[in-house]
């Protein structure tokens, strides 16, 4: 199998050349390249019956999603029989329902648009996995948990692992039940208007190392306060560690400034993606 990286994976492409022969892939070659005017061009310089298109989506000028589609264009053009794409940040995931009448679904759009061209669709994490039901073929929604578990494993040592809140209670219960280690979450209550309280549930976290568990971090804000509460509760070392590190400018340090580490998995290339899915990728 071909394995092409749009530039949206350029970040792994160290790591997906090293070990994409353990794997038995190769990683074809291709152009890409910008015109003057902004608009992309993609040519694939390799033949073959199937391909593996690794592309995050994470560009706000939208620029990676246009490469993969025009990726899968090309390899259509070529010849190629079977494509999957393995997306690992899907852009629009989170405009996922209709709040005002009018609205897009954009992720609908958006897997509609990927399936014109592939057949099968990889994605880590999403925020709302039901959403992959607008996929037209197979659809996957792949879990870094074991990733996680791996990274964090020797940090954490008789530790806890807690999820921000309810909704995220599966991610932190996966990492947990991997590590054999206790898990919860934190319950929030609004006392008022402005002000959002934060307890963990069931749990003595005094004393203990404590990762907490997210799918997205961007302003950090929740992050930094559940960091706050477990300081004076007690707790030991704490650790957060979400899928995609969509930060907003300054969040990065906010939160290293608040918990003994802070890591992510690298779908989008941040200075602290620390934890790998290369190989989750070349296992499909």
């Amino acid at each position: 199998m071909k394995v092409i990286l749009g530039s949206g994976a350029y970040h792994l492409a160290e790591e997906i050349k090293n070990k994409a022969e353990k794997f038995g892939k190769t990683v074809a070659e291709v152009e890409i390249k910008t015109f003057p005017d902004g608009e992309k061009y993609v040519r694939v310089l390799e033949d073959g019956e199937e391909a593996l298109v690794v592309q995050s989506t994470f560009n706000p000028q939208n620029e990676h999603l246009i490469e993969l589609l025009l990726l899968g264009d090309a390899l259509k053009e070529k010849g190629f029989k079977h494509l999957k794409a393995v997306v690992p940040y899907l852009a629009y995931s989170r405009q996922d329902r209709v709040t005002k009448e009018g609205e897009s679904i954009s992720v609908r759009a958006i897997m509609k648009m990927i399936g014109l061209y592939y057949d099968e669709l990889y994605v880590f994490d999403l925020h709302n996995p039901k959403t992959l039901e607008f996929f037209p073929g197979k659809a996957v929604n792949l879990s870094p948990a074991k990733a996680i578990a791996k990274y964090f494993k020797n940090k954490l040592g008789n530790g806890l692992v807690l999820a921000p809140d309810k909704g995220a209670l599966e991610r932190a219960k996966a990492v947990a039940d991997i590590l054999s280690l206790d898990f919860s979450y934190f319950e929030k209550k609004r006392i008022s208007p402005t002000e959002v309280q934060m307890t963990p549930v069931d749990v003595d976290v005094k004393g203990k190392n404590v990762l907490i568990v997210d799918d997205i971090i961007s302003t950090g804000g929740t992050m930094i306060k559940a960091a706050n509460i477990l300081r004076n509760m007690g707790a030991g070392k704490i650790f957060v560690v979400a899928t995609h590190g969509v930060f907003a400018e300054g969040a990065i340090e906010r939160v290293s400034a608040a918990v003994d580490e802070l890591a992510v998995i690298n779908t989008i290339p941040t200075p602290v993606s620390k934890i790998s899915i290369v190989e989750d990728i070349l296992g499909l």
